[in-house]
């Protein structure tokens, strides 16, 4: 049997090239029992490093320990060298008390055996919404809390949809939206524009489109997810979306909308204030799947996790600091802190809408959302994601046809995966 040890050493060999993939060393003190002030103070680590000492979300984390009866002591890393900083700080037996987490790392960490589960801390997952909290779970169990997730739908200009006498409530699938491309293109505007790229962000945003089909991850190659691509591949192909889509990053989408040429962009939840602010009228519409209502799109956000420590006695303390942070009203403060987390329970999610009623559209996105790791892919997802991007380029491309780029992502992925 491999060892935790082992395993760990063997997750920081690779934890690079996965956390690569997935984008987007401090003392710990988390084992050292020597002193009353080592014991009264607990560590934290997080991806914001924007948020420096003195902004909301820095008084936020204190004020939880304080709450908890300690001091925490915050170190903010960005997001890929968080994972790989926890990774080692697991092999040196020196992990931080809490950590937040991109979601589909949890997994990676998770795998090692340096992560305590929610039912170890004692923690009540009950009301948090299963499809959230999928992303956090491996074998069965359930690895943390999401903090909040951002998730994808589509935005479009109200004033080309008028001149083109579309009304967006009408585009309920995939026959409807192409439906409206053909209006908008027909009165010398641009259809829609979203990103291919040969990253993450490219997977990120294909999935909406490759789950709406009833296609799944582990099956590349499916009449499903050639249907998918088939569909994105007649949007190049016909004009609806530009060439450059393979190109495009999810910001270079974003301004490509600002330029008010576009009827519809893809994009998350981050840009509900850029839109707001936009010269021209905007709305937003969750993202259809082929055969009507919406489209499972993939939730980005943190999840709050507890690495394992040697002194199991600190655990109770960390269990009222994710308390303090995973109540409704918490759950808020982080929507608003991150413009916008939708909050992961049915309270917080009310509570937000009652500060934010125009987030309903996002609500009901991240309702229907899923998780790059659910179906207990676990560290199999970022093997997948890059095969299924290089399939996605390859047929925008004109290299190969659709079912050519996944028969050949399908072949490639099984072989690495072993699946």
């Amino acid at each position: 049997m491999i060892t935790r040890t082992l395993r760990i050493t063997m997750a920081v060999a690779t934890a690079a090239v996965a956390v690569g993939a997935l984008a987007g060393c401090a003392n710990a003190g988390g084992t050292d029992t020597g002193s009353s002030e080592a014991n009264s103070t607990f560590t934290w680590w997080d991806p914001y490093p924007q948020h420096e000492e003195g902004s909301d979300w820095a008084n936020r984390v204190a004020a939880c320990g304080d709450e908890a009866g300690v001091t925490i002591e915050r170190t903010a890393y960005d997001t890929t060298a968080l994972t790989n900083q926890a990774l080692l700080a697991a092999q040196e037996n020196n992990s931080p008390d809490v950590i937040l987490l991109d979601n589909p790392a949890v997994s990676t960490l998770a795998d090692t055996g340096m992560v305590s589960t929610v039912d170890e801390l004692g923690l009540d997952v009950s009301a948090v919404d299963k499809n959230l909290l999928a992303a956090g779970e491996l074998d069965g169990k359930t690895y943390g809390i999401p903090v909040g997730a951002n998730t994808l739908a589509l935005y479009y200009n109200a004033d080309i949809l008028a001149a083109a006498g579309v009304d967006p409530a009408s585009i309920t699938d995939w026959d409807s939206l192409d439906a409206a491309l053909a209006a908008v293109t027909k009165t010398g505007n641009k259809g829609i524009t979203f990103s291919a790229l040969n990253t993450e962000e490219g997977s990120f945003q294909f999935l909406p489109w490759f789950w709406g089909a009833g296609a799944d991850l582990t099956k590349l190659d499916s009449p499903q997810a050639v249907e998918a691509l088939t569909l994105w591949k007649g949007w190049v192909d016909g004009g609806y979306a530009p060439n450059s889509v393979i190109t495009n990053s999810q910001n270079t989408v974003w301004e490509e909308f600002l330029t008010g040429g576009f009827a519809f962009a893809e994009n998350g939840t981050w840009q509900v204030n850029s839109a707001a602010k936009s010269p021209f009228k905007t709305g937003v519409i969750t993202l259809p799947a082929k055969n009507g209502g919406p489209a499972s799109a993939p939730t980005g956000g943190e999840f709050i996790i507890a690495p394992v420590q040697q002194d199991t006695a600190r655990y109770d303390t960390t269990r009222k600091i994710i308390e303090c942070m995973t109540t409704p009203e918490g759950f808020v403060e982080t929507a608003n802190t991150f413009a916008y987390y939708i909050p992961p329970t049915a309270d917080g999610q009310e509570a937000l809408l009652e500060e934010h009623p125009d987030l309903s559209t996002w609500v009901d996105a991240v309702k229907a959302a899923k998780g790059r790791t659910s179906d207990n892919l676990g560290t199999d997802y970022p093997v997948i994601s890059e095969q299924l991007w290089t399939a996605v380029q390859s047929a925008l491309s004109g290299a190969a046809t659709p079912q050519d780029a996944l028969k050949a992502a399908q072949t490639a992925a099984a072989a690495e995966t072993g699946k």
